[in-house]
């Protein structure tokens, strides 16, 4: 079962506000602590509570102390640099939304390009109704599919060709081992030829045993 998104707003309950706060409090100091252990790194966590009196501190007071004393070393440019008030963040969380929405309109626009090219394929015309900003779009669509299709052919084509040399390198290979076995069994023919005539003794050119006939 997917977690339910929760609505980023302030929660005006005052009871459902504190126990959010504890869950998130406690969340958040377990993944301080687990990106510390796990990655080998100083980190800290200071949290204020609007009911607390002293300041929620992990992993400990000399633990926080020791962090933000390096901090402090470091260069004040090196400070700033990956610091965020509200109103940067702001600024950031609008200018995601912003390319989001505009990756959302070219994704709709594009589906509805797609409809509009198969109705004038299945009508055999174009609509009259089409402006010509839906013309021109259109027209890219058709060019884009156009190159895909254009793109496939030409690696189906490189494929069949690299299929084709592998199957006639096997026949050749398979050739060869037969021409290799066939020479093999020539040479075992000769070999045991060659070692009759040393076993049995027979005389040049009548082929007779010694000792039987002149």
């Amino acid at each position: 079962m997917t977690r339910k998104k929760v609505k980023l707003a302030y929660i005006t309950n005052d009871s459902k506000r504190r126990g959010t706060f504890n869950i998130r409090k406690n969340g958040l100091i377990k993944k301080v602590d687990e990106i510390s252990t796990l990655c080998g790194i100083e980190a800290c966590a200071i949290i204020f509570g609007e009911n607390d009196p002293q300041p929620e501190v992990w992993p400990s007071p000399q633990g926080v102390q020791n962090v933000l004393s390096r901090f402090k070393r470091l260069p004040e440019l090196e400070q700033n640099k990956k610091m965020l008030n509200q109103e940067s963040f702001l600024k950031q969380r609008i200018q995601k939304a912003q390319e989001q929405l505009n990756k959302q309109k070219i994704d709709n626009k594009r589906k509805e390009m797609t409809h509009l090219m198969f109705q004038c394929l299945n009508a055999g015309q174009i609509f009259e109704s089409v402006n010509m900003g839906d013309l021109n779009d259109l027209s890219w669509l058709i060019d884009q599919n156009l190159k895909h299709i254009e793109r496939r052919i030409d690696e189906t084509q490189v494929k069949e060709i690299f299929e084709n040399r592998v199957e006639n390198f096997n026949g050749m290979e398979q050739g060869m081992v037969s021409n290799v076995d066939v020479m093999q069994r020539k040479t075992s023919s000769m070999d045991f030829n060659n070692n009759i005539g040393d076993i049995l003794p027979f005389e040049n050119g009548n082929c007779l045993p010694n000792g039987f006939w002149a």
